[in-house]
Order: C-alpha cells, then sequence, then structure tokens
C-alpha cells in the first residue's frame, strides 16, 4: 500500500468509527404551586379536563409537542421546601427529616388545642446530602441554580451550584413581599448567560431555575394576552407570565444551538392552593390536588408528542439525569427514585426500578387540610391515606376515581390492611418522625387550627 493509500485509508477508517456521545446538558424549571391542570397542557390524553380552560401557555405546550408528558407524576410534598430537596437528592422528605416549610414555623406544633403535637422537623438540607449538583459536578458538569431556594441557609455553593442566587427563601434576594415578575425574567436571563458562557467554553451543564410564588399582578409581562373570560385573573397572569420566560428560554437554547443535545424539564413543586379540578385538594394537602403535577420533559431519543402514564415522581429526577448522562458509577446511598431513561427511550412505556414499588407522602403537619396531618401510600392503581387525629383510614382507586370521591376501606379491608402495614413498614424503615397525641388536648374547646376550612375525609 502507497503512503498515499495510507493516508487515504486512515481518513476513512476514521471516518467510519463512532465519535463519542457529547454529555447531554440539563435545564429544569421548577415552576412554584402551579398545579396538574394549570397550564394549557392537556398533562393525561385521556382526560380533557386535565388542562385549565382560563391560561394560555403556547411555550408549555410546545415543549409538550416536542417531548412527552407524564399523566400521572407526584411531587414529594404538598408543600415547597420538601418537594425541593427531594428533588436535589434524590430521597423522600420524611428520610431527609424535611416535611414541612420554614415561614410559619410557630404553627408547626399544630392547632392550639389540636388533637396531636406534629413533630419538628427541619428546614436546612443536610450538607452531608449528595446533591444532584455534587454529583454531576464530580462528572465534568458545570452547574447553577437561580430562583427560589428555601431548603435552608447554607449557601447552594456548598451544595455543588458553581452559580447561584445564593440561599433565598420566599422573598428573593431582596427580601420582598413579591419577588416573581422581577426575578422570574431575572433569573431566567440569568440562566441564559450561564448556558451561553458554557457553550462557548464547551462544557456541558445542570441548569434549574425555581420560581417564586406569584401574589399579585403588579410587573408582569403581557407579551401573551390572558383570556378575556379568564375567571382567576391573578393565577393567569403567572401562568402568562411564566409561559413568557419559558419562551425566552427555549429560544436561547435554539439560538446557542444545543436544543438536540440538551434535556429540557418542566415540573412544580405542589399543586396550586385553590382548585385543581378534576382532582380534590391542593396545596398542603395529600389529596391528588396538592400531589399530582406537570411533568414534560423533551430531548435526545425522547419521542415527541407522547404521554406516559407510568407513575413518576420528584426522587426519580436524580437518578434520571444521571442515567440520561451516561453516568455509570453507583448513585449516592438512600436515592429512593428510579430513572425514568427507560420509559422516555421507549416512548412511554416501561417499568420503573427502584429500591421500593410504592410511593410514600408523609405529611405529618397541620396546614391546609381539614382532617389534620396525615400520610399517603400509594401503589398500583389503590392509595391509602391515614389520617392521624383519628387513625381512620381511606382507600382510593385513583387509576378509576382519581378525584378521591369513593372511599373503599370498608369494601376492600384486606387491601387496606396491607396498605396500611406497607405504610407503617417504610416510614419505620427511613427513621420517620410522627405525631404523637396531645396530652393537652380539650375536646370541649375549640381546635382553632391553623389549617384551611373545608371537610375532613369522609365527610358527605
Amino acid at each position: 500500500m502507497t503512503k498515499t493509500s495510507r493516508i487515504f485509508y486512515a481518513i476513512f477508517l476514521a471516518a467510519s468509527l463512532p465519535l463519542a456521545a457529547k454529555q447531554p446538558n440539563f435545564v429544569v424549571v421548577l415552576g412554584e404551586g402551579h398545579g396538574w391542570s394549570s397550564t394549557s397542557v392537556q398533562m393525561d390524553d385521556t382526560v380533557p379536563t386535565s388542562k385549565s380552560a382560563d391560561v394560555s401557555t403556547p411555550n408549555l405546550e410546545t415543549l409538550a409537542q416536542s417531548g412527552m408528558r407524564f399523566a400521572n407524576f407526584y411531587a414529594a410534598s404538598p408543600r415547597c421546601t420538601p418537594s425541593r430537596a427531594a428533588i436535589f437528592t434524590g430521597k423522600s422528605p420524611a428520610a431527609l427529616n424535611m416535611t414541612f416549610v420554614g415561614e410559619g414555623k410557630a404553627d408547626n406544633r399544630g392547632a392550639a388545642n389540636g388533637k396531636v403535637i406534629p413533630p419538628d422537623c427541619s428546614i436546612e438540607l443536610p450538607t452531608g446530602e449528595t446533591t444532584i449538583a455534587e454529583f454531576l459536578k464530580a462528572n465534568g458538569y458545570a452547574t447553577a441554580h437561580f430562583g427560589k431556594w428555601h431548603v435552608g441557609r447554607t449557601d447552594p455553593s456548598i451544595h455543588g451550584f458553581d452559580e447561584s442566587d445564593g440561599p433565598t427563601n420566599n422573598g428573593g434576594p431582596e427580601n420582598v413581599p413579591n419577588p416573581h415578575p422581577k426575578q422570574l425574567f431575572g433569573m431566567t436571563e440569568r440562566g441564559m448567560d450561564f448556558m451561553a458562557r458554557q457553550v462557548k467554553a464547551d462544557k456541558p451543564f445542570y441548569l434549574q431555575l425555581s420560581h417564586y410564588a406569584f401574589r399579585h399582578a403588579e410587573g408582569g409581562r403581557q407579551e401573551v394576552a390572558k383570556p378575556e373570560d379568564s375567571a382567576s385573573q391573578d393565577p393567569a397572569q403567572a401562568e402568562t407570565d411564566l409561559d413568557v420566560a419559558f419562551g425566552m428560554l427555549l429560544k436561547k437554547i435554539n439560538e446557542l444551538g444545543i436544543a438536540d443535545n440538551t434535556y429540557v424539564i418542566f415540573t412544580t413543586d405542589h399543586g396550586s392552593p385553590g382548585k385543581n379540578p378534576p382532582l380534590v385538594g391542593g396545596k398542603g394537602t395529600v389529596s391528588e390536588g396538592g400531589l399530582r403535577v406537570p411533568f414534560i420533559i423533551r430531548g435526545p431519543g425522547v419521542q415527541a408528542g407522547t404521554c406516559s402514564h407510568v407513575r413518576a415522581e420528584d426522587e426519580d429526577i436524580f437518578p434520571t439525569v444521571a442515567a440520561l448522562a451516561g453516568i455509570t458509577k453507583p448513585l449516592p446511598g438512600g436515592v429512593e427514585g428510579g430513572s425514568l431513561a427507560a420509559v422516555l427511550h421507549d416512548a412511554g412505556k416501561g417499568v420503573v426500578k427502584r429500591p421500593r414499588e410504592e410511593f410514600v407522602v408523609h405529611f405529618p403537619h397541620y396546614d391546609k387540610d381539614p382532617s389534620g396531618p396525615a400520610s399517603a401510600i400509594l401503589l398500583g392503581d389503590f392509595k391509602l391515606v391515614r389520617i392521624y387525629e383519628t387513625g381512620a383510614l381511606h382507600l382510593y382507586n385513583i387509576a378509576q376515581d382519581p378525584g378521591e370521591r369513593r372511599d373503599l376501606a370498608s369494601e376492600m379491608p384486606e387491601k387496606t390492611k396491607d396498605l396500611d402495614r406497607r405504610l407503617t413498614v417504610y416510614l419505620d424503615s427511613v427513621h420517620a418522625q410522627m405525631p404523637v397525641p396531645n396530652p393537652n388536648y380539650d375536646p370541649a374547646k375549640p381546635a382553632d387550627a391553623p389549617h384551611g376550612g373545608g371537610k375532613r375525609r369522609g365527610q358527605p
């Protein structure tokens, strides 16, 4: 073979070999209190009412059309701090002892005359926990978190984030009553700048943008008009602003030329404070309306326009990102979630492998639910709710009855007993803190509970 022939052969051989896969980027957008049916994306392709008739979110619709919706995705808690901690660590709030929120800490002891005393819980993400940022950073990723931190006063840099807005709470970096409009667009712009710098440096990145709660419409942008007949103007404005900011992000990803190698995830930390039709309940309750939330993802290998009915949860995000990043080293000990990668690459079908098959939400606090502190366990088509004030057990077939209107506990005593046993086994295994009887409870006095109004479970 001549020298010229050898050169041409070498070029041909090099061109024939597969190129090393470039690590993908991740952009995770965490909404604040946007429920399962709060956007104009129909989250369940079999349930027409699983979207809002009051708002228009065309950019989220674009994400859904180019990616996959999960009809049965659950927040780890009906409150923001616990859910955020679960996303960062892949562990349940019960295992982390982070089952409530920081503000209103005095009310965490429960009703002035409640039947039970809720446990004290941590509002600080333990520095001993390995976060998704630390895990990715150790594998070559640049990491950033902008927006609402709300898992303690330790700076995000200690938890593996290269850049952040600091350990912010509900008031944002400036600690104002309503940071939402300004910070929503500010964090988006900071995120876009971060992405641009990482692309220029040819470095894979993980970017999380966590929104603040929306409290009033001042300062909102009007690029997308809300419907004139909207029955709830402020929520409509919140969704409008969220969608405009999300559109800015998608546009920047396209401009940077990284859309084909970037996973974009949108979800929220819990259900909305108001109504979440066709589900019952909302923020601060273990009802479906407080826990089932939007989850949309697009990226390499994800079939466009698909809807998965596989149950998924906040704890799955960490192992899913790790798997999609191609990281083969073991996950940190105690991670409770499982990777959704196989589901994403099989048109929304498949089984998620987790250490346990059941999904538990432990919320032993007085809050928005008139039934008081409670826990819930989901397994297969069934959901059991345990009420700590009374010891009552409620069983629902959420596949057939997502509105939790028919209590099956008396009709299916063996199923009820089995799920209650499983719930106890799980809570014991993670050393969950439990409410205890209030020795000073006086049934002759009003409860004077801090939770919201409404009917207790089991009431007609």
